[in-house]
């Protein structure tokens, strides 16, 4: 047999497992993809686009026009449409309860625009009116719409999606006579069910656009209109093309919390994929990754993110593409710091800035008997332009730890279990294989997925650190396995802080439940 139809075979023994699992246990299986957006895009379609330009204190140029133009695609792709163009703050708060009260009514999916002049204050985010005069920057409560008033809104209406879209980071609309401390909006979590997205990262600003519309809005339509797209795609391309065209300056940001897929513009015919067109697309992407991955160049890290934003491989991608382009001379957008933002548990970057000599040391717990296993010690010997090696080269990773080859002899193939940017809600999946020393040919696939930030305290100390949460399976020499993954990552460390995996057949019989801990780090 193949290895392609082995592998194959395995998922499919995998997902037989699974369903009797169910039946006999009468716990029913999770909805498929094709059945969670089937009945997803079967829901009413709801949209309030606000477009302001025409302000007394300081006019912009493209509002107006960007919200007409997604008004338009919105409508034609079967939107219910609400469009208010240079709207007071009693039209902008009477349209936006008239969203919320429909909502609630139809419980379906909602999305609301806004183009024009936002500003910040105390962490809160407020959207400004035409008719805004302000004063002192304590009108910005009373003359404003607060964006907390829109998510209360659509919290109460426990319809089942929204999709929240600020083209409002524009720069300082009051200049010197009324300074603002932070430019740009404030970061806020998505609540749950929901996608936030900015025109640019948190306490940064937007171009206004030199054409029709502005650079944000523009790429947002172009990708809109790309079919079978799922919604968080179509944001990380525009994030890209936004990034290239402004040569760095602005980088759209996204707080995602949703469940399920949606699509401007659904699959014709929803249906789950086979075992083997799943392994053929994978093959495929497998392929173009392992021509691109120490590229030296831009365009074929870009053109791969554009063809799979989400893909196997995607998170060391761009992790590859953020390298070259700041060697090229593009400086780091830095989001503004979230550490006392009451709305927001913040983002942050891994520390890849190696040096020869730190060491991590763990320890390996059996989570049933409680029973240490081993300690073991990871020492920095050797750094090359994009891998780590250990102990003399026994142990290789990436810069953001992933295996790529690890003692006996163990060989990976594009592994992105770490990532560089962790942040509330964020998801991304990983399908590598293992050349084991004996010849066998293991596969694993795991969606991730980050729930909290939180401390944890291992002996090494207790650390704020991001959880990571992960569920899939792999292929081993003992058959299919089900894997559930457990990690913290607090990034200034650099490596994992501590991880639980548990690996389990389908009958629910336990094959090993084990955690990783640090127990001591020397970095410099």
């Amino acid at each position: 047999m193949s290895g392609a139809r082995a592998r194959g075979e395995a998922r499919r023994l995998w997902l037989q497992q699974a369903s009797a699992l169910a039946g006999a246990s009468l716990l029913p299986l999770p909805a498929t993809p094709a059945d969670e957006v089937s009945t997803l895009h079967a829901l009413p379609r709801l949209a309030l686009v606000i477009g302001n330009t025409r302000y007394g204190q300081a006019p912009l140029n493209n509002p107006a026009n960007d919200a007409r133009a997604i008004a338009n695609e919105l409508q034609r792709i079967g939107f219910k449409l609400s469009l208010r163009l240079d709207a007071s703050r009693q039209q902008m708060s009477e349209a936006i309860d008239a969203f919320c009260t429909e909502l609630a009514r139809s419980r379906g999916v909602g999305i609301f625009y806004y183009a024009g002049h936002g500003a910040q204050l105390a962490w809160r985010n407020y959207l400004i009116p035409v008719d805004a005069l302000l004063d002192k920057l304590a009108d910005l409560q009373t003359k404003t719409i607060e964006l907390n008033s829109l998510l209360a809104g659509l919290k109460h209406a426990k319809n089942r999606m929204n999709i929240i879209i600020l083209d409002a980071c524009r720069d300082n609309p009051f200049g010197n006579r009324l300074p603002i401390e932070q430019p740009g909006l404030s970061q806020f979590d998505a609540p749950p069910g929901s996608l936030l997205a900015y025109a640019t990262a948190p306490g940064n600003t937007a171009s206004d656009g030199d054409g029709v519309n502005g650079l944000y809005t523009e790429s947002l339509l172009r990708e809109m209109k790309v079919p079978e797209t799922r919604i968080e795609d179509v944001f990380k391309r525009v994030r890209l093309a936004v990034r290239r065209r402004s040569d760095g300056q602005q980088i759209p940001w996204e707080s995602t919390s949703l469940d399920d897929d949606f699509y401007f513009l659904p699959p014709q015919q929803l249906r789950r994929q086979s075992e083997i067109e799943l392994e053929r697309l994978f093959n495929e992407e497998l392929a173009l990754w392992q021509t691109i991955r120490l590229a030296q160049e831009p365009a074929p890290l870009e053109s791969y993110l554009r063809r799979y934003p989400s893909g196997k491989f995607s998170e060391l991608a761009q992790f590859r593409l953020d390298r070259l382009l700041k060697a090229r001379g593009e400086k780091a957008i830095v989001i503004q710091a979230a550490k006392d933002n009451p709305f927001s548990k913040g983002s942050a970057r891994v520390d890849t800035q190696f040096k020869v000599g730190e060491r991590w040391s763990y320890r390996e717990i059996d989570l049933f008997t409680k029973l240490e296993l081993r300690r073991f010690t990871n020492r920095v010997s050797a750094i090359t332009e994009s891998e780590v090696l250990f102990n003399d080269g026994s142990l290789v990773t990436d810069l953001l730890g992933n295996f790529i080859k690890r003692p006996p002899g163990w060989q990976y193939t594009g592994a992105q279990f770490y990532i560089q940017e962790y942040a509330l809600g964020k998801r991304w999946s990983t399908r590598f294989r293992v050349l084991t020393p004996n010849g066998f040919d293991s596969e694993t696939e795991i969606d991730f997925r980050v729930v909290e930030r939180e401390e944890i305290t291992v002996p090494a100390g207790t650390f704020t650190a991001y959880r990571v949460e992960g569920d899939g399976w792999g292929r081993a020499p003992r058959g299919v396995v089900k894997l559930r993954v457990v990690y913290w990552v607090a990034p200034e460390i650099k490596r994992v802080v501590a991880s639980d995996t548990k690996r389990s057949h389908f009958s629910g019989s336990v094959l090993n439940n084990e955690r990783l801990e640090l127990t001591a780090c020397t970095q410099f």
